[in-house]
């Protein structure tokens, strides 16, 4: 069984979020968008109060360098 993912797997997240939104630019993506959009990921579980702007962000650049 796959691990969980929680907020401190940035990489991983970004990944994730780079195979479900392909053809998204993540520097487009709202903050408020992303945590819900990490919250619904397959196997995340996570407390959504852990987050904050530096993970998000965090997060983000991690989709950015997969798109790269």
């Amino acid at each position: 069984m796959p691990r969980k993912l929680t907020w401190t797997d940035t990489v991983e997240i970004g990944l994730a979020l780079h195979d479900k939104f392909p053809d998204t630019d993540p520097l487009g993506v709202r903050f408020t968008d992303l945590h819900q959009w990490v919250r619904e990921l397959p196997g995340f579980d996570d407390d959504p109060n852990k987050s904050n702007e530096k993970i998000l962000e965090a997060i983000q650049m991690a989709w950015l360098d997969e798109r790269d």
